[in-house]
């Protein structure tokens, strides 16, 4: 991480016109600091008129000290995996609903911006995973995930077949509507829904979580995040393989999925004071009076 942060690029929620506000705002008040601003290109469109340089999310990489991203975790999602093999910190300011990755509210946005941007930050370092299909051999398809990735039936009424093993060792056949691994971060998202454990972010692991299992016996299972999981595909159906939300493949009977940990991190960064438990009590009502 490179701080002072001299190049800052802001990245707005796609296909939302109303960031356009806070956004420029945001650049206004970065530009009278002397820091040099840029736009992600697709954020742009939804820009009036302005000088700032627009570069596109696949070429920030090198290019920039520091990512804005305005919007929702959805947003923040792409984002990440876009950027953390290229070592860019990142700051979240919320958009959307829920906020576990962006953090800072719109209200008191520049203030916060204002304290960061002198090195009053906590920063955070999360895991992401890779995963690749492969197909008679061959490697058809890979991309990253920063919550999980997940394998699913998709429309299809029947389940799926699989068979799981762990650094080469034969865990269990299966039968299920489909199976989660999760990064910390991505364990209260779609694994916590299908009964998975809450993990904090600092732990380095993967939750495996399947989803309906037919087995009532099977539970979800914390693996070392040195873990290389294979799932094996006996049965398909029209069922597919999803990255967070941003990317997804087909499946067929006889692929295999390599899932494992990506070598680098996504680095986050806090206002002081940040903390997962009170973001868990307020996003989860957990500070509810029943």
């Amino acid at each position: 991480m490179k701080f002072p942060f001299k190049t800052v690029a802001l990245i707005g929620k796609h296909k939302t016109p109303d960031i356009a506000g806070p956004l420029l705002r945001l650049a206004a008040f970065l530009s009278e600091k002397g820091i040099a601003v840029v736009v992600d290109e697709l954020t742009a469109q939804y820009l009036e008129q302005h000088s700032y340089t627009r570069v596109a999310l696949a070429e920030m990489g090198g290019a920039v000290d520091l990512a804005i991203v305005l919007g929702g975790d959805g947003t923040m999602l792409n984002i990440v995996c876009a950027l953390a093999p290229h070592k860019v910190p990142l700051v979240g300011v919320n958009q959307g609903r829920l906020g576990f990755l962006t953090d800072i509210s719109l209200d008191n946005m520049l203030p916060t911006i204002a304290d960061m941007l002198e090195g009053k930050f906590v920063t955070e370092q999360r895991m992401l995973l890779q995963a690749a299909v492969m197909r008679d051999g061959a490697e058809v398809f890979k991309a990253l995930a920063f919550n999980e990735v997940v394998m699913h039936r998709g429309n299809a009424s029947s389940m799926m077949e699989f068979e799981v093993s762990i650094d080469g060792e034969y865990l269990y056949n299966q039968r299920a509507d489909g199976l989660i691994a999760a990064t910390p971060t991505g364990s209260t998202a779609y694994a916590l829904s299908s009964g998975g454990p809450i993990v904090h972010p600092a732990l380095d692991l993967i939750t495996l979580v399947p989803v309906c299992p037919h087995t009532l016996s099977n539970r979800p299972i914390v693996l070392k995040s040195q873990s290389l999981l294979e799932i094996l595909v006996h049965r398909s159906a029209e069922s597919c393989l999803r990255f967070d939300s941003h990317s997804r493949t087909d499946l067929h009977e006889g692929d295999k999925v390599v899932i494992s940990r990506l070598a680098e991190a996504a680095c986050l960064l806090h206002p002081v004071g940040h903390s997962y438990y009170h973001t868990l009590r307020e996003k989860l009502l957990w500070n509810k009076t029943l």
